[in-house]
């Protein structure tokens, strides 16, 4: 069991000792934070996502994934068995940063992320361009710091920043 404290804004992180907690639904979502590689290589880190063949082989060589409640998409009772699972992984876990292409599954750990003052970074996903997605809006007012991928997306989020397209 993982019991260190890291998750807390108060108890400073030495450089290359992140805890990422990296939450996205299987497919594009999954795909374009596994191209995030050369920055979460070389840190701590676990998976949340939904069990689907795409995910199982993209995680093969990860230690820590936990699989997440689906469908997401105006499922309460998996909103809830996500949340619980939320609870219970960032207890243990202590992340440092929560990060998120969505979707649905990145509600509950946004929330959570924020009531433990712990950082959370949400990257817009980059095949929508003229409006915002429905977990982009759920998750923004819980995020520290949103990224888009093209620059018309900008408009989108106020104080949104360009991260560059990841796939």
């Amino acid at each position: 069991m993982r019991t260190a404290r890291y998750g807390v804004r108060n108890h400073p992180v030495a450089p290359g000792t992140e805890r990422i907690l990296l939450v996205g639904s299987s497919g594009g979502h999954l795909a374009q934070l596994l191209a995030l590689e050369p920055w979460w290589a070389h840190q701590s880190r676990a998976w949340v996502t939904f069990k689907t063949p795409d995910a199982e082989f993209g995680l093969r060589n990860e230690q820590d994934v936990t699989w997440a409640y689906s469908p997401t998409t105006r499922n309460i009772p998996n909103l809830l068995r996500n949340s619980k699972l939320a609870w219970s992984l960032m207890r243990q876990f202590r992340p440092t940063v929560v990060i998120s292409t969505g979707a649905g599954s990145a509600l509950p750990f946004f929330a959570l992320a924020k009531m433990m003052s712990t950082t959370t970074v949400y990257i817009e996903v980059y095949d929508r361009v003229d409006s915002p997605t429905l977990t982009g809006r759920l998750c923004r007012p819980f995020t520290d710091l949103m990224l888009v991928q093209w620059r018309d997306q900008l408009g989108l989020y106020r104080d949104a920043h360009v991260l560059g397209r990841l796939l």
